[in-house]
Parts: C-alpha cells; sequence; structure tokens
C-alpha cells in the first residue's frame, strides 16, 4: 500500500500544485488585465487632464492677449491726451506765471494807489474846505463892502445935503 499511496500522493501533489499552478496563471493574467485596465484608465485620465490644461492654458493666453491689446490701447489714448493738453499745458503754466509776476507787482502798486487816494481825498476835503471859508470869506466882504458902501452913500448924501442946506 505503500507503493500505491505515494502515487496517489504525487498524484494529489501533480493536481493540487497543477490547479495552483493554473489558478496562479490564472490571476496573473487576470492582475495583468487590471494592470493594463488601470493603466488605460490612469493614462486616458492624465491625456484628459493634460488636454483640460492645455485648454485653459489657451484661455489664459487669450486672455492675456486682449489685457495686452487693451493695455496698447489705453496706453495710446492716454499719449493722445497728454498731446492734447500739453501744447495748452505749456501757454496756460507760461500765462500764469505772468499773472503771477504781474499781481506781485500790483499789490505794492495798490497800496501807493490806496494811500495816494487817501492823500487826495484828504487834500480835496482840505482844499474843499478852504475854498468854503474862501467863499464865506468873499461873501463876508461883499456884505461888508455893501455895508460900506451904503453907510458910504449915506454919509454922503448927509454931506451933501448939509452943503445943499448951507448953500
Amino acid at each position: 500500500m505503500q507503493t500505491a499511496e505515494p502515487p496517489q500522493n504525487s498524484q494529489q501533489l501533480m493536481v493540487q500544485s497543477s490547479g495552483s499552478l493554473s489558478f496562479n496563471s490564472n490571476l496573473s493574467k487576470e492582475d495583468e488585465e487590471m494592470s493594463r485596465s488601470a493603466l488605460s484608465t490612469f493614462r486616458a485620465k492624465e491625456e484628459e487632464i493634460e488636454r483640460k490644461k492645455m485648454e485653459v492654458r489657451e484661455k489664459v493666453q487669450a486672455q492675456l492677449g486682449r489685457v495686452e491689446e487693451e493695455t496698447k490701447r489705453l496706453a495710446t489714448i492716454r499719449e493722445e491726451l497728454e498731446a492734447l493738453a500739453d501744447p495748452m499745458r505749456k501757454e496756460v503754466a507760461s500765462v500764469r506765471k505772468k499773472i503771477d509776476a504781474v499781481n506781485k507787482e500790483l499789490k505794492p502798486l495798490g497800496h501807493t494807489c490806496q494811500k495816494k487816494e487817501k492823500e487826495y481825498k484828504e487834500a480835496l476835503e482840505a482844499f474843499n474846505e478852504k475854498n468854503k471859508e474862501k467863499v464865506q470869506l468873499i461873501t463876508r466882504l461883499m456884505e461888508l463892502v455893501g455895508e460900506s458902501e451904503r453907510l458910504r452913500m449915506k454919509k454922503l448924501e448927509e454931506l451933501s445935503k448939509n452943503i445943499d442946506s448951507l448953500q
């Protein structure tokens, strides 16, 4: 029996080992297939990510292009505005400087003018007062001369009457 058993055992071992060998080879093929499938899925995902990354990069580049165009356009507009304002600004600044210089000259002249006007008013007032006083004196003189003439005429008439009465 011992001789019969060993072949059975060896056959069992063979069946067991061939079964496990075929199972192992089946497993490794399934593993390999799963690995291929996972790898192809991973590659597909990587390609999709790369494609989306490129799309985003293209959109960013397009936006940057538009921003650059707008920046250039704004710079051109700014230059045009400065070119328009520049000649006027220089002329305006020149005129303003002249106005400031004239204002500096006018200030003391204004003070002098006010001082002279004050002196003129005082002199005119003094002149008018003296003129008024002169008119009063002339009026008084006229009254006195008139009175003197009347008195003299009266005296002359009296003397004339005295002379006439003497004759």
